[in-house]
């Protein structure tokens, strides 16, 4: 009996330490309603728990909150969003609503600019939905953009800026559209990682940065792309230095995608791929595979043990990896046969195939 209540004590200790933060809230114009308790989880609103108003309209509600992890919180009523909170662990926060969606916050600075960015992007888009002349509508978007630009370098370590990044003109238009946005994004998630390094929003803004990077340095490659005849890559090899496909001295070069992992594509390189590279390599002839298996160790053991002699190159981004986008490759193993700067073949996996091409290109 004496153990059980030690456990029951140790639980009520546990639950008691639970860092919480307190929300006091009125809505004047509904008493005794429903107000939704939701919470910010990543891009959709996740419902904590639904709370009913005294006769004054007034509520309480406690919501869990880790430490060195702020949540975003907000309250409903009906379908309007009647205030929305950035709250740290042993907060009391101070909301006075209406059932409108206007609503003034105390307690939480965090909070208020919150309040502020989102009043900032409604008019933004009343704006937006007030003309329809392109010069004005443009002058309404750079306005706005630049207002946003202005208050996320302001406050580099305030979670208050991670949803104005992620602000949408429409449904499938970014605020911040910019392929140099990634830029921006970057110098933010670094800094809020410094302060928040557990927050689900930082890691999430973290893989947001990652994709605006990669696409940024697509955009790159296909403007290089332009000049070459075919689009650069630039990947690290099996020493770890980068070798550039544009870099490599040869008549004609193969840029061969293959997987490590699979043991058909380990047998093409030593039945198809090593025979040519032997009999053609003399008169100028050269591979540059990049591999697409994300495990750069495994990659390694393999090359490594059948003695590719060749240029091995792999980022160990699998089939994110921007060489996968900028080849548009849906399948491996793919071959493309690059000659006076620019493909002169593709899907070139048989044997047949790339002999006749190096006999036309090296004779």
């Amino acid at each position: 009996m004496r153990s059980f209540k030690l456990l029951a004590l140790s639980a009520l200790v546990v639950a008691a330490c639970t860092p919480k933060a307190r929300i006091e809230c009125t809505v004047s114009q509904a008493p005794d309603s429903q107000v939704v308790v939701r919470q910010l989880d990543m891009n959709v609103y996740k419902v904590l728990d639904t709370v009913r108003t005294d006769a004054s309209g007034r509520l309480r509600y406690a919501v869990d909150v880790k430490e060195g992890a702020p949540e975003f919180v907000y309250l409903f009523y009906k379908d309007t969003k009647i205030a929305s909170l950035l709250l740290e662990p042993g907060m009391k926060v101070q909301v006075k609503a209406d059932t409108l969606g206007n609503y003034e916050v105390e307690g939480s600075p965090e909070s208020v600019k919150l309040r502020d960015r989102e009043l900032s992007y409604a008019r933004f888009q009343a704006d937006m939905d007030s003309t329809m002349e392109p010069s004005e509508l443009s002058r309404i978007f750079i306005d706005h953009y630049r207002d946003n630009m202005k208050f996320v370098m302001e406050n580099m370590g305030s979670l208050t800026v991670i949803p104005v990044l992620f602000e949408q003109l429409d449904e499938f238009t970014p605020v911040f559209n910019q392929n140099t946005d990634a830029i921006l994004f970057r110098k933010v998630a670094d800094s809020l990682k410094t302060v928040y390094p557990a927050s689900r929003y930082v890691k999430a803004l973290e893989s947001e940065t990652v994709r605006r990077e990669n696409a940024m340095k697509v955009n790159n490659m296909l403007n290089a792309a332009v000049e070459l005849g075919y689009p650069d890559l630039n990947l690290p090899d099996l020493n770890g230095q980068r070798v550039s496909l544009s870099g490599v001295d040869a008549r004609a070069l193969l840029l061969h995608f293959w997987d490590s992992s699979d043991a058909s594509q380990k047998m093409f390189n030593l039945d198809v791929l090593l025979p040519l590279w032997e009999r053609w390599h003399g008169r100028g002839f050269e591979i540059y595979a990049v591999d697409v298996n994300p495990d750069k160790s495994a990659w390694a053991s393999v090359a490594k043990a059948q003695k590719l002699p060749w240029i091995n190159v792999n980022d160990g981004l699998g089939a994110a990896s921007s060489s996968v986008v900028l080849y548009n490759l849906t399948a491996v193993p793919a071959s493309f046969l690059l000659a006076d700067g620019s493909i002169v073949a593709g899907s070139l996996n048989g044997k047949d195939g790339l002999e006749k091409e190096l006999q036309r290109l090296l004779k």
